[in-house]
């Protein structure tokens, strides 16, 4: 079976949004996840020319959204809203371009909510709520990614991404690279998770930290886990663009006959 195959903007951060994807477009694969922060930030300005470039390239595209200095589960209401909005845009554009879906982070943990965990957990979840029915309303799909291990990173057990998904329609990315720096019970999420994950993002590490390695030049047991999740559109999500070419090889070789 064929597997469909993307590919993440985060290899080349430090260029352009219209380089990365006229480089990125020359590989075989199925789409292209746009991070949008940075260099690669998306706006009612500029989203029309790369959502043309995609159409021509026949290539699909998937949207994370903004993570650096956005907070939902931030105790200060006016930066939870400004965060929210970040979303919401986003969100918008994914509907113009067509996107597939948009990945979202959950909020973290700050010296504030540390004091004040109860009133975190609230916070946490009516964000989570206000986004389901917004992007419901909108009409994208949205998939909330699980953390690798750091101290104020919220949603990185399988377990809790299943209490903060609780009650809304929001779906997951599994990242097999942030499970592995935290517990590696790859199982577990997806005997917890199966019928939400929507969509997987690839990257190798030892398990110490979060290194984003070329798949392969860590320990994670790919073939058993591609065999797991054949079904589920993946990402990969790699440092460098030579990381991403040795990545599409490996995973030319371990899929056949997968």
């Amino acid at each position: 079976m064929k597997k469909v195959i993307g590919v993440s903007t985060q290899a080349l951060y430090n260029k352009s949004l219209t380089l990365a994807l006229h480089k990125i477009s020359q590989l075989k694969i199925d789409f292209i996840e746009i991070v949008n922060e940075g260099y690669h930030t998306l706006n009612r300005h500029n989203y029309k020319v790369h959502m043309n470039f995609l159409e021509e390239a026949k290539l699909k595209n998937i949207i994370h959204a903004p993570f650096s200095d956005v907070n939902i589960g931030s105790l200060n209401e006016k930066v939870r809203r400004i965060s929210l909005e970040l979303l919401f845009e986003t969100f918008e554009i994914a509907h113009e371009m067509g996107s597939a879906l948009v990945v979202i982070h959950p909020g973290h943990h700050s010296p504030l909510s540390s004091r004040f965990p109860k009133a975190y957990e609230k916070v946490q979840k009516r964000s989570l709520e206000e986004i389901s029915k917004i992007s419901q309303k909108i009409g994208i799909t949205v998939a909330l990614e699980n953390m690798p291990s750091y101290p104020i990173l919220d949603g990185q057990t399988p377990e809790r991404i299943k209490e903060l998904i609780d009650g809304t329609e929001i779906l997951v990315t599994f990242d097999i690279g942030h499970l592995n720096t935290v517990n590696a019970q790859f199982d577990k999420f997806i005997e917890l998770l199966e019928d939400r994950i929507i969509y997987t993002h690839l990257s190798d590490n030892h398990g110490a930290n979060d290194s984003h390695l070329a798949l392969g030049e860590g320990n994670i047991p790919w073939k058993t886990l591609l065999t797991q999740l054949k079904d589920i559109p993946m990402s990969l999500e790699v440092k460098t663009f030579e990381d991403i070419l040795k990545s599409l090889e490996f995973l030319n070789k371990m899929t056949r006959g997968v």
